[in-house]
């Protein structure tokens, strides 16, 4: 009857796993992340099981199965990351595995207050805070430019940079290298007012500039 009562109980648990893993996959899913619905279920399942194995396992202590947890969690993580031009992508879903990891590991410890208040942070971070994100997003003065020119010559840089200082840009050229037959410059451009329109349409309108990246 005690083991009945066990199995039931780790089957609770399992259960509860999936629910949290679920409400944390919808707005993955919701947003078409690398990591979505499903793949938010099977973390905190996942993690939620070699908890539960790893209490009952004699071959040693329980925190050495939950720290291989920790560091598989974050092979899976990097595998969200990637490059996209200038910009790394990914930060957000790598952090949101582990969490859910976390919370996986805490069901399967019976911390369920914790977990409930944990998974309730969580969910305020992804829907309530992300509109506070973008509005304190609108006052970032800086960005960073990765512009690619088939002209070589000393002359296109010094013309771009004087395009930035007649429209009163703050500039800095961060890196200047040569990729096969262009020439790849990075800039840090600010502007007072936030607006970068100006330069955009410049980038893409000059003759001798094969694209850029933000």
């Amino acid at each position: 009857m005690e083991l009945i009562t066990l199995y039931l109980a780790e089957i609770g648990q399992v259960v509860f796993a999936f629910v949290i893993g679920a409400i944390i996959g919808i707005e993955r899913e919701f947003r078409s992340k690398p990591a979505g619905f499903r793949t938010m279920i099977l973390i905190c399942v996942g993690s939620c099981l070699f908890t539960i194995l790893s209490k009952e396992s004699d071959s040693g202590s329980a925190d050495r199965i939950a720290s291989n947890i920790v560091t598989g969690i974050g092979f899976i993580g990097a595998g969200v990351i990637f490059k996209e031009g200038i910009s790394i992508n990914g930060i957000t879903t790598a952090a949101l595995i582990w969490v859910t990891a976390a919370l996986g590991m805490a069901i399967g410890f019976h911390n369920y207050p914790l977990t409930i208040v944990v998974a309730a942070i969580v969910v305020i971070v992804l829907f309530i805070l992300e509109p506070v994100q973008r509005y304190f997003e609108r006052f970032h003065k800086v960005k960073d430019y990765r512009i690619h020119s088939s002209n070589i010559s000393p002359a296109f840089r010094t013309e771009i940079e004087t395009f930035f200082e007649q429209n009163k840009f703050g500039f800095r050229c961060m890196k200047a290298s040569k990729d096969r037959n262009e020439a790849v410059y990075l800039y840090r451009v600010s502007a007072s007012d936030r607006n970068y329109t100006l330069v955009d349409e410049y980038l893409i309108n000059h003759i001798s500039i094969s694209g850029f990246e933000v």
